[in-house]
């Protein structure tokens, strides 16, 4: 019979062996018990309640510190003259300059120089902003009303605003801004008023990738909005005042029903004839058979010059 084999290990062997099986244990338990630390990354909801609380007026703060930036610099009010590096020029002059040399163009080459190199070709009458001076006080008013209304209807990036004459997007200009793409809509007779918001103001301010839905039309018919959404808010500046009545009531009945129920608002400016001209109790039985009602009577004064606006305030009280 043939002899057994015997296995000899050796004693620093046999400690390498153990200490090895005690390593891999070690980190086999430790793979298995560890937990990744908390994600800091920001959540949807974080970065919603950021978005609500975005700030829409200028605090008290605010004006402030512009005051001390201007007294720090030593600056005053100067005549806008002939000064070196600076050539002002009135509206009518700069218009003459666009069309006398077919825009402003730095091109070397003659060829090249006449030639339209722009995407989005403007009409000159918009690129000198002939149209800010259409609504008889300063185009900063427009932020004005923004202000006043997106903190009145306490809004959200996320709200639904429809304007009912939006005209060159004075005020609507911010409200594209600040809310989230397609969430503003507007509907607008003025052809030119148009042009100035689609050729101009949305592209110079970087608002087209915004998508506002801006509808050419009148008679109150909002059918091309679309429909399964409510909106927060609904206003009309200096709007109505050049409508009939009958119209008026019409465009409130076609729109308590798109206008959320007890949140959402509707805001009207200047004054509200086309309800006080009912007469007596008639005012409010109309507005109550429609579905509304009437929640009072506001006042904002103007950031940058003397002036303020009045408005009246409605809401849907039922579903």
């Amino acid at each position: 019979m043939a002899p057994s084999k015997t296995v000899v290990i050796t004693v620093p062997t046999l400690i390498l062996s153990v200490s090895g099986a005690v390593i891999f244990i070690f980190f086999l338990m430790s793979s298995l018990s560890y937990s990744p630390p908390p994600c800091s990354c920001p959540t949807v909801q974080t970065s919603r309640q950021q978005q609500q609380q975005k700030q829409i007026s200028a605090t008290a703060e605010d004006i402030q510190w512009v005051k001390s930036q201007i007294e720090v610099n030593g600056l005053h009010m100067q005549d806008n003259v002939l000064r070196k590096g600076i050539n002002p020029r009135t509206r009518a002059q700069q218009l003459q300059d666009l069309i006398q040399y077919k825009g402003i163009s730095h091109y070397e080459e003659e060829e090249e120089a006449a030639k339209n190199h722009t995407s989005l070709p403007c009409p000159n009458e918009l690129l000198v902003e002939e149209h800010h001076s259409n609504y008889g006080e300063p185009w900063a008013g427009g932020r004005d009303v923004f202000e006043f209304l997106a903190e009145s209807s306490k809004i959200t990036p996320e709200s639904r605003v429809l304007e009912i004459g939006c005209g060159t997007l004075r005020v609507g200009l911010h409200f594209i801004d600040y809310l989230i793409p397609e969430h503003f809509h507007c509907l607008e007779r003025d052809e030119l008023s148009l042009m100035a918001a689609f050729r101009y103001e949305l592209p110079a301010h970087g608002l087209l990738q915004k998508r506002p839905l801006i509808v050419k039309g009148e008679d109150m018919v909002f059918e091309r909005f679309g429909s399964g959404f409510d909106y927060d808010l609904i206003y009309a500046s200096a709007v109505f005042l050049h409508m009939p009545d009958k119209l008026v009531w019409v465009g409130l009945e076609r729109l308590v029903g798109r206008l959320k129920p007890l949140d959402g608002r509707i805001f009207v400016s200047h004054n509200v004839k086309f309800c006080s001209r009912l007469g007596g109790d008639e005012c409010s039985k109309r507005l109550k058979s429609l579905g509304l009602e009437y929640m009072g009577k506001h006042t904002h004064d103007s950031l940058l010059f003397n002036h303020y606006e009045i408005w009246f305030e409605f809401r849907r009280f039922k579903a």
